[in-house]
């Protein structure tokens, strides 16, 4: 009788951005007592083709990818999903039994199962959305809510050049605001996101003004600490859905975990908080 091999999986990082994902890995392998591993890998940009051709030798499964490397591993991969080559990325590698590297990206699924489990009742189709942002984050979010069937999308960014390239690439369902007018684009919009930085730890707030919010509205923050953040607290105030950074990155990882290991994890309190407080370090 022989053992059969224990999975490892990881993530790609570079070095001076390192990833807290590991810890809610940690916790679903234990929780399920799965014998496997997840171990975050320090790659440099030039050795990057090198570590993904041996590291199935070394017995992986799969990896994931930080935002440095997301790109670049697409012209390392065998097959590429359409929804990674729609986002120009991939979060996910699976590496196959025949041989094949699997490139996908599960962060725009990620981002529309936390705004389904957080409420319920959104219809996407409702109303205009906003997004604050243009940067790849909000370039997932849009194509995510243009799947889905949201009408229109306007966003505003600190450097309109770069919105304008996302509505030249998406199509007329985008509308560009400038950024000093960025409040505007919230009057009457049923679903807003922040796809920016803004008012994460360390960073400068969120300043556009929020007096604009419906009750009704659904709104998502993709900062992931702090948990609440002003955007957040704005919503609740104004009795608006909150949707917090948090459950994105829970959903995203979820598939993935399914897929090395063999077993859906559960998405439930335990594992929002082990990531919450990783994240907040």
């Amino acid at each position: 009788m022989t053992n059969s091999p224990i999975p490892l999986a990881g993530i790609l990082q570079s070095p001076d951005q390192p990833s807290p994902i590991t810890a809610l890995y940690d916790h679903w392998l234990t929780v399920k007592a799965i014998p496997g591993r997840y171990v975050p890998l320090t790659v440099k940009p030039e050795s990057l083709g090198e570590v993904i051709q041996v590291l199935p030798k070394a017995g992986f499964v799969g990896l994931n990818v930080s935002p440095p490397f997301q790109k670049m591993v697409l012209d390392h991969a065998d097959i590429i999903t359409d929804r990674a080559a729609l986002m120009s990325g991939a979060n996910t590698i699976i590496f196959r039994r025949d041989g094949k590297i699997h490139a996908d990206n599960t962060d725009g699924y990620g981002f529309i199962e936390n705004i389904r489990q957080s409420a319920p009742g959104w219809n996407p189709k409702s109303g205009p959305a906003a997004i604050i942002g243009a940067g790849r984050a909000a370039r997932e979010v849009v194509a995510a809510l243009l799947e889905v069937g949201v009408e229109q999308i306007r966003i505003a960014n600190r450097t309109r050049p770069r919105a304008e390239a996302l509505r030249s690439e998406f199509g007329g369902r985008l509308s560009v605001t400038d950024w000093m007018k960025a409040g505007n684009i919230l009057e009457g919009a049923t679903t807003i996101v922040n796809a920016t930085p803004l008012g994460s730890l360390g960073k400068p707030e969120l300043r556009v003004p929020l007096d604009a919010l419906q009750a009704g509205a659904v709104v998502s923050d993709l900062v992931v600490a702090p948990a609440e953040t002003r955007l957040l607290r704005a919503a609740i105030d104004a009795g608006c859905y909150p949707v917090d950074g948090v459950g994105m990155i829970l959903y995203q990882a979820a598939p993935a975990f399914e897929r090395w290991y063999g077993s859906r994890p559960e998405v439930d309190a335990q594992a929002r908080e082990v990531t919450s407080a990783a994240f907040a370090r």
